[in-house]
């Protein structure tokens, strides 16, 4: 009986198998952000976009993963930003 347990755990792991890793790119796609334009004037809403994107003041500049989070964020101040991509 016992060896009908040891076959049964044998079958259990045979049957779990990992996925195949991912490879990753050696460089990810980035965007290059910098404010050029001041917040004076503009809505509170997008205050907060350019502080999320973590800009600070004119000409400060980030580089972000292009995401389609930061993307929708960008289209958002699109009037206060220069983009470039890579």
């Amino acid at each position: 009986m016992p060896e009908k347990v040891t076959q049964a755990k044998e079958t259990a792991t045979k049957k779990t198998k990992k996925a195949p890793a991912k490879k990753k790119s050696k460089k990810a796609a980035g965007l290059k952000l910098t404010l050029v334009k001041s917040l004076i004037g503009s809505t509170k809403r997008q205050r907060e976009t350019v502080q999320g994107l973590g800009l600070r003041r004119i000409r400060h500049t980030v580089e972000l993963q292009d995401t389609p989070e930061i993307r929708g964020m960008v289209t958002k101040v699109a009037h206060l930003l220069q983009v470039v991509e890579g």
